[in-house]
């Protein structure tokens, strides 16, 4: 992967659904160019799929929160089996230091995410919680 491309996967990042022509503009390329260098990071697995982005406005409306989770390790499948199915958690990761897991969660609401929380928090093997609530994004790529 070189510059150019890196270049086309930030402008991908923008807007996933900017059309080769409007992206070719944006890099001072010819479409052709642009369609075959997608291709091919298609095939190579850079670009797995295309997204939705939500509005700002929508986002601004959820409560945002990171839940970080210390979990028995003999039941670390299990639970990462069990949040999978838990659609509010938009993101899990493990992670190295005091945690072992860390959530993204979106809630309407504040009594929703304290309801989530606390299922998470309820989960067979999951020893211990602490949560932040989101008050602002200051970068979003």
């Amino acid at each position: 992967m070189d510059d150019l491309d890196r270049r086309l996967l930030d402008a991908l990042r923008d807007n996933a659904r900017a059309p080769t022509a409007a992206l070719a503009r944006k890099l001072a390329l010819s479409r052709t160019t642009v369609q075959s260098r997608l291709e091919r990071l298609e095939q190579s697995g850079v670009i797995t799929g295309y997204t939705v982005r939500l509005s700002d406005a929508h986002e601004r409306g959820q409560i945002h929160a990171y839940v970080m989770m210390t979990v028995s390790h003999k039941q670390s499948a299990a639970v990462v089996g069990a949040i999978k199915r838990m659609a509010p958690v938009r993101l899990l990761q493990s992670v190295s230091g005091p945690f072992d897991l860390i959530a993204e969660v979106v809630a309407p609401s504040v009594a929703e995410m304290d309801t989530l929380i606390d299922a998470l928090g309820a989960l067979a093997g999951v020893e211990r919680t602490t949560s932040s609530i989101v008050l602002s994004t200051k970068i979003d790529r």
